[in-house]
């Protein structure tokens, strides 16, 4: 093989002239502009990201996404429906399904009966919000959060609903949300990843779906944007530590060596991936002090760790990752995904559910009132919630003490809280039987939108060309901002 021609068979017309264009065209454009110009005042500098984001000065400088996949029932949780009671047993009506398509889990069921929620609800907050028994230390903070009961999504089962919330696509392939804000606003802690993710353990049913790396990860967006995950048990991030006998200096004159030959190959075929590698490799680096440092729990005072709960001194326990993520944001890590799985309850919601709920509520209310008091919630976004809803009526057998609830994308609910939310709000209502919204609905894609934009970005102006293809988190389709819900 001639290396000599391997090595000029790389470099295309098509792509030395667009090498030519970005390497010309950047400089040009910042001297008539200048980097001050085309970013939102007042915002921290960030290493990466687009120099014209901000678009405007947001809101909110970072996020933590609590994600309770699989499900949670929103009429057992957020969605009171006193009626349901007289209900017990008797068969949804067709005008309230509306011919609905139905997952085959139930499709063949003879009846649809309802099952009305066990639980007792109760009024909390200045505005009287319901909340039920099952979230007590949500409750408490209800003028902190705003409660949106109007969800609704085209997804009716996990993975593409999943994925949907995600990347803002069914179909797998695109760019997560965490990836889009590492791209767009880059990172201001040059020691950790912009974008972490952690995955947390769970005490209900023991079957939960799968998660998958693609729900955090780049897409078509260069590849250090994608979210890191931090582990529970051994290393916190997979191949971060040194081998037996290397030295950190060792390490370092090995990677020394390895970025000149990355520039060098970047310089001879211009693949941005190369300098995607060789920046992961100094992220790693510096890593291999910043992370144990950040899983160092041992100087939080006892105070914090009581109001976290008793599971915050027990690795991958969501108590555990909420005081994470606290200390994540505090260092500046733009965006913060915990996934708590375990809530698919198809039969025994009255056993099941209270198991999920104990495991959230106090640490999910710890988080908010840790944030308020350090002076950060003004600044940080805290979105809770999961994929889809949940049927009113029953799946399997159907009793006063028990029943199941089918997967239900028609209406469903979720709760934000700080930058640039306005607490003590309840948007949108459903019918009285949670099972359709009849005022206000919020999309998918109005969810998303609503996110970047308490982040300083407009999300029609946030873009990334693939395949012939302008990208997009919120896709092509129209995407209105839940403002009710915005301060």
């Amino acid at each position: 093989m001639d290396l000599t021609k391997e090595r000029i068979s790389c470099l295309t017309r098509r792509h030395f002239f667009k090498q030519g264009a970005l390497g010309l065209g950047a400089p040009a454009l910042a001297s008539l502009l200048g980097e001050s110009s085309t970013r939102a005042e007042g915002v921290d500098s960030a290493t990466g990201g687009l120099p014209e984001l901000p678009h405007f000065a947001p809101k909110a400088k970072r996020a933590i996404y609590l994600f309770m996949a699989g499900a949670p029932c929103q009429m057992d949780m957020l969605d009171y429906k006193p009626t349901m009671g007289e209900w017990f047993d008797k068969d949804l009506p067709d005008s309230v399904r509306q011919g609905q398509r139905l997952t085959t889990m139930t499709s063949r069921q003879k009846r649809f009966p309802i099952a009305p929620s066990k639980f007792e609800f109760s009024q909390h907050g200045q505005n009287g919000a319901w909340f039920s028994e099952l979230l007590p230390n949500t409750a408490k903070m209800a003028d902190d959060i705003a409660v949106i009961r109007s969800l609704h999504t085209e997804a009716i089962n996990h993975d593409p609903a999943i994925t949907f919330f995600t990347t803002g696509s069914q179909l797998p392939g695109k760019a997560s949300l965490g990836s889009w804000l590492s791209y767009g606003l880059g990172s201001v802690n040059r020691n950790l990843p912009a974008f972490v993710v952690l995955t947390s353990t769970w005490s209900g049913r023991k079957e939960a779906q799968a998660l998958y790396n693609r729900l955090w990860g780049n897409g078509f967006l260069p590849s250090r944007h994608q979210g890191v995950r931090l582990r529970s048990k051994g290393d916190p991030v997979l191949f971060l530590s040194n081998p037996d006998g290397v030295s950190a200096a060792t390490r370092r004159r090995m990677l020394d060596s390895l970025g000149r030959m990355n520039q060098r190959q970047f310089d001879e075929v211009g693949d941005p991936e190369t300098q995607a590698r060789i920046a992961q490799y100094e992220m790693a680096f510096r890593m291999q002090s910043s992370v144990p440092e950040l899983t160092d729990v041992s100087g939080e005072s006892k105070a914090v760790l009581d109001m976290y709960g008793p599971d915050v001194n027990t690795p991958g326990t969501f108590a555990s990752h909420c005081l994470l993520a606290r200390r994540m944001v505090e260092r500046d890590v733009r965006f913060v995904q915990i996934f708590h799985r375990g809530w698919d309850q198809h039969g025994s919601v009255p056993n099941d559910l209270p198991n999920q709920c104990r495991d959230i509520d106090q640490p999910a209310y710890a988080l908010i009132q840790d944030l308020k008091q350090r002076g950060m919630l003004d600044d940080t976004l805290v979105v809770w919630g999961g994929e889809f809803g949940r049927t009113i009526y029953c799946q399997g057998k159907l009793t006063k003490e028990n029943y199941g609830r089918d997967h239900h994308p028609r209406c469903f609910s979720l709760w934000m809280a700080g930058g640039g939310i306005k607490g003590g709000v309840v948007h949108g209502e459903t019918d009285d039987f949670s099972y359709n919204v009849v005022k206000d609905p919020v999309h998918v894609r109005d969810f998303n939108a609503t996110i970047l934009d308490r982040l300083g970005i407009d999300h029609e102006r946030l873009s990334y060309r693939f395949q012939g293809l302008d990208q997009r988190l919120t896709g092509v389709e129209e995407a209105h901002l839940v403002k009710p819900v915005m301060a």
